[in-house]
């Protein structure tokens, strides 16, 4: 089978779809913030309406310059334990094991991993793998970046096969939105699925937690891509945040619980937007995004209700378990502390659109420590990326 040659495009002068003025407005930002997408995706754009949600999740915004948030809002430099691997909640670890994606989102979370001068991915994720083997507490673990689809598949199959003879490891999970950047990745690489299917067995299965924001995103492809992972043995599941002016209206959500269901993709999690530097123009209230869910879940059959709504905070993922009457009911669904299932009653003043923007929050949780000194916080650094020296090893 001849494969897919997939075109990757890292400037912004390429895309002559987009007039030249408006490219030289949105060129300073490429600077900030690291610009990528490929062919296939920039074909579902409409490039006629300048509002195209697609459009908007990969093309440069120039609301990414205005003052906002912090480049690591959920303070993931504290989950740390060795380079390249976070272990945050009891029974769960993360290896990041790209600083590369499909194409890069404009709302990322993890936008710091594409600045030059960081460095918290690991192309050696073995003190990592180490660190996993000796905590047994740890049954699941999450490959994640970047994206973990990325990877060359020799490179995924020799972390797999490490994983899988660590015995109490019985979920690993990758972190991908190649199913729908690139769906011609998955099903017309016969060697990736017969990995997916040596590793993901009746007992111990693999999960693919994609990353769909927009029911437009589902194209037969992409169909194609998800029933070649179920016939590999994977289960694919899906989180996305509900983000101003891509996906805020009830009938795109509810569209999009409708088309995960029938193509037997999970609904997982709808996520509150964290803030993020770059993010303002994707903010919505608590307020707004919870009734943006609770009428796409009523559009939708109890498989797209699955969905939980949730915060990925500091401290833990707070879901939302109802806003009412300017009270928001919340609870700890992960904890970092341990406080799982607390309830939470708090004062939600209309503009609130963040945990910490709520009245009281600061009762429920403390700061956390690093738990090592070899990961620098991006907080601590220049708000404009520094050029990375060239060492003779990169050259």
């Amino acid at each position: 089978m001849t494969k897919t040659k997939t075109r990757y495009i890292t400037n912004l002068d390429r895309l002559t779809m987009i007039p030249e003025e408006e490219r030289a407005r949105l060129k300073p930002i490429t600077e900030k913030f690291v610009f990528r997408v490929n062919d296939y995706y920039l074909n579902l754009i409409d490039w006629n309406d300048p509002q195209d949600p697609i459009r908007k999740l990969v093309i440069p915004n120039e609301g990414e310059l205005e003052e906002y948030g912090r480049w690591d809002a959920s303070d993931e430099d504290t989950n740390y334990v060795v380079p390249g691997c976070q272990h945050k909640y009891t029974t769960t670890a993360l290896l990041i094991v790209s600083e590369v994606c499909g194409a890069y989102c404009r709302y990322c979370f993890r936008k710091r991993l594409f600045r030059n001068d960081v460095k918290e991915a690991m192309s050696d994720v073995q003190p990592g793998i180490d660190y996993i083997a000796k905590h047994p507490e740890i049954n699941n673990v999450l490959l994640t970046g970047g994206d973990s689809l990325i990877l060359a598949t020799e490179k995924l199959r020799g972390i797999l096969a490490q994983l899988r003879e660590i015995e109490h490891v019985k979920i690993i999970r990758l972190g991908s939105k190649i199913p729908v950047f690139n769906p011609m990745r998955i099903y017309e690489d016969e060697e990736l699925l017969d990995v997916i299917r040596t590793y993901s067995t009746p007992e111990q299965r693999i999960y693919v937690m994609a990353h769909i924001n927009h029911p437009r995103e589902i194209t037969p492809e992409a169909r194609r891509g998800f029933q070649a992972l179920h016939e590999a043995g994977a289960i694919v599941v899906n989180q996305t945040p509900v983000l101003k002016g891509i996906n805020d209206d009830p009938a795109v959500l509810g569209e999009l619980l409708d088309k995960l269901s029938w193509a037997g993709v999970t609904p997982y999690y709808f996520f509150v937007n964290r803030p993020v530097a770059g993010n303002r123009d994707f903010v919505l209230s608590l307020q707004e995004v919870y009734r943006i869910v609770e009428e796409a879940k009523a559009r939708t059959s109890g498989l797209g209700k699955r969905v939980r709504l949730s915060m990925s905070h500091t401290s833990g993922k707070i879901e939302i378990l109802a806003i009412e009457n300017g009270k928001a009911y919340l609870k700890y669904h992960q904890s970092r502390d341990g406080d799982y299932g607390k309830l939470m009653i708090l004062d939600c003043p209309e503009d609130a659109a963040w945990f910490d923007d709520l009245p009281g929050n600061e009762q429920y949780w403390k700061q956390p420590e690093k738990k090592s000194d070899e990961i620098v916080s991006v907080n601590e650094m220049p708000d404009f990326p520094q050029k990375r020296k060239r060492t003779p090893a990169m050259q």
